[in-house]
């Protein structure tokens, strides 16, 4: 996701690549890196931090708190401090650094390889509307953006931000019945991606309810209600309630710090 980020701020001319410092853990990786891109690179988290303004953290949510006791002693309130991990709650982030840092808590997507990421940042408490500006204008070089309570993350996470595994298995599942039905694994490809691509524009462009979008494709007896009939049989909707319920429940037990009523 990182490594999404910074090629995506490249590509975009969000930011360039001299005015990016990245670390890793490992020095192929951060050669790799530097070389990739063109951006400062180095294995000590401390020292990107004393070079940046902004500082965007993005590791896996048990690996926080060790990267904060790393950081601590070089950040300060003049620095803005983006946190990516999945549950993390700013309060834990705040918790660990020097008093006022601002924080701002982002959940994002995977879809920020191609400039369409769908973000929510969320403020702390020392963050404030600049802070919040801030987030927006580096996540919107390769998305859409907006903000909500933080207290609505652990749903969002749940949502937009697995969203994406959700529809790819829709769209492994109807390939394989295209093959089944005699299609070329190659055809099936292409025609599931294209059918997904304009239905998700004709949802965003026309406004209407999906629904209403639905009906539209539904004809009284027709072949789609019969398709129809069958998923829902199968509890289908049912499903994918419950799934991202599940994905929810997992995000509070990743949380740490804070109140349950954040935001």
């Amino acid at each position: 996701m990182g490594e999404a980020l910074v090629s995506g701020l490249i590509r975009s001319g969000g930011r360039t690549a001299d005015e990016i410092m990245v670390t890793a853990r490992r020095e192929e990786r951060v050669r790799e890196l530097t070389e990739r891109y063109g951006v400062a690179s180095t294995l000590s988290n401390p020292e990107a931090v004393a070079w940046a303004e902004t500082l965007v953290l993005m590791v896996k949510p048990q690996d926080m708190e060790v990267l904060l006791q790393q950081i601590a002693g070089e950040v300060h309130s003049g620095q803005t401090v983006i946190s990516f991990a999945a549950g993390i709650r700013t309060s834990f982030v705040e918790k660990h650094l020097p008093e006022d840092v601002p924080v701002v808590r982002v959940m994002s997507n995977v879809a920020v390889l191609v400039d369409e990421a769908m973000s929510v940042v969320s403020p702390g408490s020392h963050a404030s509307d600049e802070h919040l500006e801030a987030a927006e204008e580096l996540l919107g070089s390769v998305g859409r953006v907006i903000r909500l309570k933080e207290s609505h993350q652990d749903a969002i996470t749940a949502t937009s931000g697995s969203g994406p595994a959700y529809f790819f298995l829709l769209a492994e599942a109807m390939i394989e019945a295209y093959i089944l039905l005699g299609l070329a694994r190659d055809v099936a490809t292409e025609l599931i991606i294209q059918t997904m691509l304009g239905s998700a524009k004709m949802l965003r462009d026309t406004g209407k309810h999906p629904v209403e979008l639905r009906e539209m494709v539904t004809s009284p007896g027709g072949t789609t209600i019969a398709a129809i009939r069958h998923l829902e049989e199968a509890g289908v909707r049912a499903a994918f309630l419950n799934a991202i319920d599940a994905a929810r429940n997992r995000s509070a037990e990743l949380a740490q710090g804070g109140d349950e009523d954040d935001g």
